[in-house]
């Protein structure tokens, strides 16, 4: 599985944290959401896999909680990997970001989590402001490949 961003840093524990992300697009724009706590981050809407829970039914949980959108016809677009220290959780992690596109079909209300901001976008912004590589790689994959 492709890797971005640091490497696994030799002695360190890393937890196994699998996740759901989605690329939002909606016309020429998509949806991410902005994180204010613990860090300044703009991203993909989504977040951890609880366990018994399956991607899917947590990418449309993630994505209420962060966006406060419901989503429909959520297809796997792929996944990656990276490791990072998550302050909320006190711990370092081994993300396993499964990635899927999935349409926006209307929102129910403000995002449910904390310090989170639903933001609608443009293309060239999105892929200049996403704050992690494997985002990036793709939502430019996602948009090349026609949608």
């Amino acid at each position: 599985m492709r890797r971005f961003g640091k490497q696994r840093e030799h002695g360190r524990k890393y937890v196994l944290r699998p996740g759901a992300y989605a690329i939002l697009v909606h016309g020429h724009d998509m949806l991410i959401t902005h994180q204010a706590e613990p860090f300044n981050e703009f991203q993909l809407p989504g977040g951890g896999i609880d366990p018994g829970e399956t991607g899917i039914v947590a990418l449309h949980r993630e994505v209420m909680e962060e966006t406060g959108w419901k989503i429909a016809a959520p297809k796997r677009l792929g996944a990656y990997r990276r490791f990072s220290f998550m302050p909320e959780y006190d711990l370092w992690a081994e993300k396993i970001c499964h990635i899927f596109a999935a349409r926006p079909i209307r929102q129910v209300g403000a995002p449910l989590e904390p310090d989170h901001q639903a933001i609608w976008t443009d293309f060239d912004t999105a892929l200049r402001i996403l704050c992690n590589q494997g985002d990036r790689h793709f939502v430019r994959h996602h948009l090349r490949s026609g949608r």
